[in-house]
């Protein structure tokens, strides 16, 4: 992967992967409204072209980030805990308060691992009740639950079932989490996004067509 130099979207970076076994190119506009590029084709020109006749797309992707509610708030001083803005000296955020107190120092590094932490561990004690709550509701069991950050999806279930769950979840309001927690659930019955997979999400939760909407419109 290498950057790459392009005048329409000199504001931007744009990255380009080359892979002489691709059969087509292919452009992806990230939530940071990074533009990678991946094709066969190491000419320049080729590239330019592809970006030209692109362009109106790729506008229309960093607009409709622009639209996406940000979830970043400012370190140190506030958390965003269930959808909320509360402060560190909170209540519910004594965990993170204890970790920033005990840091050696305060890097920017070791601030954003403190928050990494208490992320995982409230996510930890939060989101195991709610997937074994609604596991019995909908008679399901799946083999291992694991919790990690990660950066472009909510949740995963995989073909051994085992669920794991992105931490950034404990920054949602409780109605996106349970969502994710059906969502996923419902991936042990249906390992696809059919039909029949929306309308067993739609049995346990009525509204999960407003509520994906919105859940969309959430940048992890």
């Amino acid at each position: 992967m290498h950057t790459f130099k392009n005048n329409k979207f000199r504001d931007y970076s744009v990255n380009v992967i080359c892979n002489p076994r691709l059969k087509n190119s292919y452009i992806r506009v990230d939530h940071d409204n990074t533009i990678t590029v991946k094709t066969p084709y190491e000419s320049k020109r080729f590239i330019n072209t592809l970006l030209d006749k692109k362009q109106d797309w790729i506008e229309k992707k960093i607009q409709q980030n622009a639209l996406r509610e940000p979830l970043q708030v400012n370190l140190e001083d506030e958390v965003l805990f269930f959808g909320e803005i509360i402060s560190i000296n909170s209540e519910e955020a004594t965990l993170l308060r204890k970790k920033l107190h005990k840091m050696k120092a305060a890097t920017p590094q070791n601030i954003q691992k403190a928050y990494d932490y208490f992320y995982k561990e409230t996510a930890r004690n939060y989101l195991t009740k709610e997937i074994k709550k609604y596991a019995a509701i909908m008679q399901l069991e799946f083999s291992a639950l694991r919790f990690r950050k990660m950066r472009s999806r909510w949740g995963s279930c995989s073909s051994k079932r085992i669920i794991t769950l992105n931490s950034e979840l404990m920054k949602l309001d409780k109605e996106l989490i349970c969502y994710v927690v059906i969502h996923e659930l419902a991936h042990l019955v249906h390992m696809n996004h059919s039909k029949d997979f929306h309308n067993l999400v739609e049995q346990y939760l009525p509204n999960s067509k407003q509520i994906r909407k919105r859940l969309k419109t959430m940048i992890i």
